[in-house]
């Protein structure tokens, strides 16, 4: 007999995560880099485990191989359990055919079965796209001693930025009364953090009845939470108050990893009472030549630097030859930065090499946006590559000699 679980996390992790352009092109954006020696999905995945979590299903759909491969049998993050761990749940065929998913409650609704072999009292639904550290247990005990049907985290954010988000209207115990999707004029700052805990029978009923709605966006945000607002359901709102960004976006996405540089860096990535946990290859330790500078950096294992690194992310495996000048950038796995070249508010991503005496990103101490090199290119020596552009191709570089 199989021992039930109080609570089973479904991740969702198959958007397509289309605002980060050339780095989702072939890839699912939990699986995207981040830190230098981590990629997104650590995070949740991370916190699932240490907030006592051990059964996780992952539901992936857009570009999902390196993001299966990753997770693989979920042995990094202690989740590699005969009975519970994590699984991966693709779109499958059913017995009444085979469909995408149509949207995160569409999501969950096609794999209810699976949430039901653990015969669970409650259910953590949680985005595979957030940089945080959370400590899900707690929120566990909130939902249980508001005897709530749904428990929705959320964070405070500037009135003048809550417009770009779900906003909850709480009573003064914690209870939500409104629901607004990115409102023009905001009348709370509570924002949701798309992390849910829900009693098993009430999702389900909800899930069920959605279903059946042939109007129905099956979405949470859209359909679920309205709806169970409407018909007056127990709905609280959990206060988070720690680091946490969304990072479904480029600049977002730089702006995260600029979080860790600094005497005291906003995320800790070093706490030991609280570890992220990654799948990662062993590489030598880094190598700082004798005539390199490196200033306000993080250096992964594996680095050669010759040439000067300032205010940037290098990820495993990186040379940045001679010469070469990398500013204000997240340079991922493996790439390499030929002599005299030029990168300056920038993601580079894996496996790309930046030809001799090339030029990416804003001239200009200030930037307009952040340029963006995907996996895997050859840069032409002295290719010129402006400020804000996003290149997927060697074809939409120029260099010098052309212009």
């Amino acid at each position: 007999m199989f021992r039930k679980k109080e609570c089973v996390a479904m991740l969702l992790a198959g958007g397509q995560g289309s605002r980060l352009y050339a780095l989702t092109e072939k890839n699912a954006k939990p699986a995207v880099s981040f830190g230098g020696k981590y990629r997104i999905i650590d995070f949740t995945l991370s916190n699932c485990v240490n907030s006592g979590f051990d059964t996780v299903g992952v539901l992936t759909q857009y570009q999902p191989l390196v993001l299966n491969d990753y997770i693989g049998n979920g042995l990094p993050w202690d989740l590699d359990r005969s009975w519970g761990g994590v699984k991966i749940l693709p779109p499958y065929q059913g017995k009444k055919g085979a469909d995408w998913y149509k949207g995160t409650a569409n999501a969950i609704y096609q794999n209810m079965q699976f949430i039901d072999r653990y015969d669970p009292e409650y259910v953590l639904i949680l985005s595979g796209d957030h940089i945080y550290k959370m400590d899900y247990a707690k929120m566990l005990d909130y939902h249980k001693k508001m005897n709530a049907d749904c428990t929705i985290a959320v964070i405070d954010v500037p009135l003048k930025e809550a417009s770009r988000f779900g906003i909850m209207s709480t009573e003064e115990d914690g209870k939500i009364y409104k629901f607004a999707e990115k409102p023009k004029n905001p009348d709370s700052t509570k924002a949701s953090m798309g992390i849910y805990i829900f009693s098993k029978d009430v999702l389900f009923r909800y899930l069920n009845a959605d279903a059946q709605d042939p109007e129905s966006s099956n979405d949470f945000g859209k359909n679920i939470i309205p709806a169970m607002l409407a018909a007056k359901e127990r709905m609280y709102a959990y206060p988070f108050s720690g680091y946490w960004k969304d990072v479904g976006t480029i600049s977002s996405l730089w702006e995260a990893n600029m979080d860790l540089l600094g005497e005291i860096p906003s995320l800790d990535l070093h706490d030991e009472e609280w570890r992220i946990y990654s799948r990662h290859e062993s590489h030598a330790p880094q190598f700082v030549g004798s005539s390199a500078v490196v200033n306000n950096s993080s250096i992964t294992e594996g680095c050669e630097i010759y040439g000067t690194v300032r205010n940037s992310v290098l990820g495993a495996g990186v040379c940045i030859k001679e010469g070469a000048v990398v500013s204000n950038s997240v340079i991922m796995d493996n790439v390499t930065v030929e002599t005299g070249a030029k990168i300056n508010y920038s993601i580079v991503d894996e496996e790309t090499t930046v030809g001799a005496y090339a030029s990416i990103g804003a001239v200009q101490k200030k930037a307009k946006g952040i340029t963006v090199i995907a996996a895997g290119l050859d840069i032409p020596e002295h290719s010129v590559i402006g400020d804000n552009e996003m290149i997927s191709e060697v074809a939409q570089i120029q260099t010098k000699e052309e212009m």
